[in-house]
């Protein structure tokens, strides 16, 4: 039987340890990016103590408390933050690439002028959140939660809203690409001179909702309910779309 040096073994404890340390602070480094690791909170709090570094690819946050951490300017790629506790964070600058939010809580947390790209944010929920220049573009976020958000000059791009609360959100004056807002509810939402191409408002609740000015042909309104009819009063629409209202009131148009 091979006899181990009493050093060898002392290294090999050692490497044990770094490899296991709390399921957290594995820290795997390619130039300055931290990857293929995963993060509880005391992991993720003696990392950014020890070096600050903040860029994550493929790592994994799902499940932890992260809740009222500082991650300004932060960048995750492939990263899994599904289920995460992130209430509180102070989140504003970062940049999230194809990431798994599913379920997350962004709960309060400060996310001015984050950008998320191609993230799927399924029943993420973002209330209260300050939200001011957040960009979505290509993402997610069916079920997702936006209720009593702050912030101005937030933007949404081809984007899944299935079945999302965004109650009161202001859409004035944006383009509105590529969009499926069906079965949300958009009670009291302003799209007032807003101009929607591709995008879908199909079941959508729409209670209270501002449509003047809104340029509504590239939108698929869907069937129409007789008592939403008035709520586009002064809305540019297709002769098409324009036949569907009119049916609601049992007009038919030859």
């Amino acid at each position: 039987m091979p006899i181990r040096h009493p050093i060898s073994n002392r290294l090999l404890r050692v490497q044990t340890t770094i490899a296991t340390l709390g399921e957290s602070a594995e820290l795997s480094y390619t130039g300055s990016m931290i990857s293929e690791r995963k993060f509880d909170r005391s992991g993720l709090v003696a990392l950014l103590a020890q070096s600050g570094e903040r860029r994550f690819q493929n790592c994994d946050f799902s499940d932890a408390d992260l809740s009222r951490l500082d991650l300004s300017e932060a960048q995750f790629e492939n990263c899994n933050f599904s289920a995460a506790n992130l209430t509180g964070a102070t989140l504003n600058d970062t940049v999230w690439q194809r990431c798994n939010g599913s379920k997350a809580r962004f709960n309060s947390s400060d996310l001015g002028d984050a950008s998320f790209n191609t993230c799927n944010l399924t029943a993420a929920d973002f209330g209260r959140a300050q939200l001011g220049a957040v960009r979505f573009d290509g993402c997610k976020l069916t079920g997702g939660n936006f209720a009593e958000i702050s912030g101005i000059d937030i933007r949404f791009a081809q984007c899944l809203l299935i079945g999302a609360y965004l109650r009161k959100l202001s859409f004035r004056k944006l383009m509105l690409q590529g969009l499926d807002f069906s079965d949300a509810d958009l009670g009291a939402a302003d799209f007032r001179d807003a101009e929607f191409e591709k995008c879908s408002l199909r079941g959508a609740a729409l209670k209270g909702a501002q449509f003047k000015g809104a340029d509504l042909r590239g939108c698929d309104l869907g069937a129409i309910d007789l008592a939403d009819a008035p709520i586009f009063k002064g809305a540019l629409v297709s002769k098409a779309q324009a036949g569907e209202l009119l049916a609601g009131f049992g007009i038919r148009v030859g």
